[in-house]
């Protein structure tokens, strides 16, 4: 997986929708109060930190390969204050635990890992026997608005320059391979299923923190002293296409693959 420059603050500032988006899941989890959980790729530590009041007879340990983040969700949520909390820098395709948690929880991150196959082996190796997982993350077709802005924007003659050489950064898995996948790892499956989603920003600055924090593969490749002006002409560009709703927010269509199995034995 790679490791981009994530601004953890900015980031925290500009991630309210996969906050909301990670609540629901959660919900879906129907934990009891004595579980120990793995929240795979926690970033800031937010969700974690509700994930842990919702346990807590249980423990909750939150991995990110982002050392900013890790940092700024120790420094948020120390374990004098929160026992049942604990943070580590780790990769998702290279987990260290074994027969260790009751659930493991994945919201928007997966897609960042081109080869899903070492982290749903390692998923599988860290749950205890009877253990579940509720991942989340982009899925076939997901924010086809966005990418197509952003492509049109980096083949134009004042940008393509950065783009040489440039792969595809994500994996938008479709259904039928990732049941192949969790069949292959040993997991039993409850369900594998696409959900479009509505994501809506605050206008079009509300877009624009979304492209600056989150659509790094793209932005760091500009210069720091353009990238505002890169990144102001794919939200132009996008608008341009899907403008601002009645409400004054702009609309992002998103397809999401949830995925829920077990380990049986």
């Amino acid at each position: 997986m790679n490791t981009y420059n994530w601004n953890a603050k900015d980031y925290e500032r500009n991630s309210q929708a996969q906050q909301k988006w990670a609540r629901e899941l959660i919900a879906n989890l129907n934990l009891k109060g004595m579980e120990d959980v793995l929240d795979l790729g926690c970033g800031d530590g937010k969700v974690t930190a509700e994930i842990a009041r919702l346990v807590g007879d249980g423990a909750v340990a939150g991995i990110d390969n982002s050392r900013q983040m890790i940092d700024l969700a120790k420094e948020k949520y120390p374990q004098d204050r929160h026992p049942n909390l604990s943070f580590h820098a780790m990769d998702a395709s290279d987990l260290l635990f074994e027969d260790c948690f009751d659930v493991a929880f994945s919201n928007a991150v997966l897609h960042w890992v081109k080869d899903h196959r070492p982290v749903i082996e390692g998923l599988y190796k860290s749950l205890r026997a009877g253990g579940k997982i509720l991942l989340r993350m982009g899925g076939k077709g997901d924010a086809e608005g966005i990418i197509s802005a952003i492509n049109d924007v980096k083949a134009s003659n004042q940008w393509a320059q950065y783009f040489t050489e440039f792969e595809f950064p994500y994996n938008f898995a479709g259904i039928d391979e990732y049941q192949v996948l969790l069949k292959e790892s040993g997991f039993s499956i409850n369900r594998v299923e696409l959900i479009p989603k509505d994501m809506t920003h605050d206008g079009k600055s509300g877009l624009a923190g979304w492209i600056r924090t989150t659509w790094l593969p793209y932005t760091e490749r500009i210069p720091k002293e353009k990238r505002e002006a890169f990144i102001e002409a794919v939200a132009s560009n996008y608008l341009d296409k899907v403008p601002l709703g009645a409400d004054g927010k702009a609309h992002v269509a998103m397809v999401l693959i949830e995925v829920e199995a077990e380990k049986i034995t």
